[in-house]
């Protein structure tokens, strides 16, 4: 495929300031961050996709678990009388699995698990004496059940699976509940899927795909307990169903189709970085797959020996999405410093950020700050992350890196805070408390402290920010409590 040229797509004049020597050598035939808004929803089919789900939703409330089972007969060719996993079904489908597929899987687990036991630890109850007698403290809480929804159908999800599960036990939720549709073809969850739920610690498996699915989990149909989070990857239909349901649930995110941007300087390897945006591309046709790079000649190789990659997947995997991901969403773009490829970057707030550049610390302590996941090094590449190094895969994309990180056990856990405190410390805590109460024209805010200091200091006055006839009036109300008890 020829480099496109700049006119394809003109990029926006925010790129271009950040950025000043912009230059596409492939433009993304449909967009890009650094050509149009790239932000979750929006557009025509998105209002339509809301309204759908917001019917489908409202009749399974409505319907409960017949309603869902119709769904799953239409959409999934579903024909038992329940859609709950066995303890008979999960042996069957362990023994179609070879002990090599189980020990991969088993080591995927530990790796997840391993990094998420460490992310909790890193998250800790405190108390802190924050003035003398105002004792303040956290405490990290699990929430009691997790949602967990693994995407079926073409692919065997065993990655998401564990990166779902394990996380939610390893922060210490009691009860997860995982979905996840039919294999293409066959009445039941693909065998190491079913696995990787098992092992990952799922307390119930429901074969069960799509916005049912969702719902199941938020308004706990078939299992009698309804989840306080949503968590995992799907498609449209599925994302949509969580922001629909948020706030009635938590949610980890509203995400979109999987991303890669990839950062290269003249020391990178070309074929290397052709694998790796090649990788991502195979998700599906909308999976923008984007390069930012200082060297020109490496920028060039890539678009030109990318038909060569392709025509090789093609071979292997005949109805790879990858070409036509690559052609409407894949970019190649040359800036003149490694400063304007870290902003550009930080524009872009990609899910999976590779960098194949030298000085790696740079990039990671000074030059970047919005990402999902980084790879630094040619070494470290995103399969690594999406199947089995630790750190977790279900990452935000659209953008949506600029606020938030991806899955970890921070989502399944409460910080709750609490306090407690001396009467002592009131003369300065009530006081002040009162005053600002009625800066902010909040009396009963105010009164509540004053009627504090009433009691714990009968004899003394205080600089309420109120009259001397109020907190008299507060005085006679507290003699005539006290000559009631």
């Amino acid at each position: 495929m020829a480099a496109s040229s700049t006119q394809d797509r003109a990029p926006l004049p925010t790129a271009l300031e950040i950025a000043p020597t912009l230059q596409y050598l492939k433009s993304a035939a449909v967009s890009s961050p650094s050509t149009a808004l790239h932000v979750p929803g929006g557009g025509q089919d998105q209002r339509n996709t809301q309204a759908q789900v917001a019917k489908l939703l409202n009749d399974i409330e409505q319907g409960r678990e017949d309603t869902v089972l119709a769904f799953a007969r239409e959409f999934d060719h579903w024909e038992k009388p329940s859609v709950e996993v066995s303890a008979a079904d999960i042996d069957s489908a362990i023994r179609t699995l070879s002990e090599s597929e189980k020990q991969d899987i088993k080591f995927q687990f530990e790796q997840v698990r391993a990094f998420a036991l460490a992310q909790r630890n890193s998250v800790k109850d405190f108390q802190n004496e924050l003035y003398p007698g105002v004792t303040t403290g956290q405490k990290v809480v699990p929430i009691q059940c997790a949602g967990c929804y693994v995407p079926g159908g073409r692919f065997s999800h065993v990655s998401s699976a564990i990166m779902s599960v394990a996380t939610a036990k390893a922060a210490g939720v009691r009860t997860v509940i995982a979905c996840s549709p039919p294999f293409s073809n066959t009445n039941m969850i693909h065998p190491a899927t079913l696995y990787a739920l098992h092992i990952a610690g799922a307390d119930k498996i429901l074969c069960l795909g799509g916005i049912q699915a969702v719902a199941t989990l938020a308004f706990g149909l078939f299992t009698g307990i309804e989840a306080d989070i949503l968590v995992g990857p799907g498609n449209k239909w599925v994302a949509e169903a969580k922001r629909n349901l948020f706030g009635r649930v938590g949610i980890d995110m509203v995400a979109g189709p999987t991303e890669i941007l990839i950062l290269a300087d003249d020391s990178a390897d070309a074929l290397i970085v052709e694998t790796d945006l090649l990788s991502q591309a195979e998700h599906g046709v909308t999976s923008p797959v984007w390069l930012i790079t200082t060297c020109a000649t490496l920028g060039k190789q890539v678009v030109a020996i990318m038909e060569d990659l392709l025509d090789d997947l093609q071979r292997r995997l005949p109805d790879t999405a990858s070409r036509q991901s690559w052609r409407d969403y894949g970019e190649v773009v040359l800036v003149n410093t490694r400063e304007e490829m870290a902003r550009l970057s930080d524009l872009y707030a990609a899910e999976h950020l590779e960098v194949h550049c030298r000085d790696l610390d740079w990039y990671l302590h000074t030059g970047l700050h919005n990402y999902g996941s980084v790879f630094l090094g040619e070494e470290t590449c995103v399969t690594y992350g999406d199947k089995c190094s630790g750190p977790n895969h279900i990452l935000p994309t659209k953008r949506v890196a600029r606020y938030t990180g991806g899955l970890s056990v921070d989502k399944f856990l409460k910080k709750l805070t609490w306090q407690r405190m001396t009467r002592e410390a009131n003369r300065t805590l009530g006081a002040a408390a009162a005053r600002i109460s009625r800066l902010e024209g909040m009396e009963g805010h105010a009164m509540a402290g004053d009627a504090r200091l009433v009691k714990y200091f009968p004899a003394e006055t205080f600089d309420l920010g109120s009259t001397s006839d109020d907190v008299r009036r507060l005085h006679t109300m507290r003699s005539k409590f006290n000559a009631k008890l």
